[in-house]
């Protein structure tokens, strides 16, 4: 597959720019960090350019030969600032980026998480690096969710521990200067941006993978 590494002026049009703040998403809110800096279109096009090629090659080589949804699929960039945007609809046939949103990453069950700190281990609150398979629709404590299965010896617990893809008003639909909400490790996005998913994933034949990554 040959890919063409551009971000037109007109993705920034449709950009509709996951939870725990300083408490727990289990009690969102925002938090008085100003220490990170939101991404412009610009920075993620030139910073992620290398990596998003590199994860690009392989996504297309996994979902041709798992039979997974070969026109869409989802990245989540967690070395990102969680102000900016850094979960990414990335279309195959185009060849680029058509959609990106705010998404939280897990506290660890700490009361605010600096820096990153990743696990797979049930219990620990923390984001799982890997890649995922989108699963079942259902609606439960934080409304309409997706079922998420680990793919890889990263994430592999994910069903386990109740690590599901939805949404939160905790979330900015734009992008922010202040770190946004934490999670106990889901993927959390804006309720809007939710929906933006739930079209490609609800409308595709095949699942749809999401691949989260540093």
């Amino acid at each position: 597959m040959k890919l063409y590494w551009f971000v037109t002026a007109s993705v920034v049009g449709i950009l509709f720019i996951a939870w725990l703040p300083k408490k727990s998403i289990h009690a969102h809110s925002a938090t008085d960090k100003k220490d990170a800096k939101p991404l412009t279109t610009k920075d993620v096009a030139k910073a992620s350019l290398k990596k998003w090629r590199t994860k690009a090659t392989e996504a297309w080589q996994f979902v041709n030969e798992k039979n997974y949804n070969t026109e869409n699929c989802f990245f989540i960039e967690m070395s990102k600032p969680s102000g900016g945007q850094r979960f990414y609809i990335y279309n195959f046939r185009k060849d680029t980026i058509v959609n990106a949103g705010l998404v939280a990453h897990g506290n660890c069950f700490e009361s605010w998480l600096e820096g990153r700190r990743y696990s797979n281990v049930v219990g620990s609150g923390c984001t799982s690096l890997g890649k995922y398979k989108i699963g079942a629709a259902y609606v439960g404590k934080w409304g309409y969710s997706y079922k998420l299965h680990g793919l890889e010896k990263t994430n592999n617990n994910a069903f386990e521990r109740t690590v599901v893809l939805h949404s939160h008003s905790c979330v900015p639909t734009t992008e922010t200067d202040e770190e946004i909400c934490q999670s106990n490790g889901c993927p959390t996005v804006a309720p809007k941006f939710l929906l933006a998913l739930k079209t490609i994933i609800n409308n595709s034949k095949k699942p749809v993978l999401l691949w989260i990554y540093e």
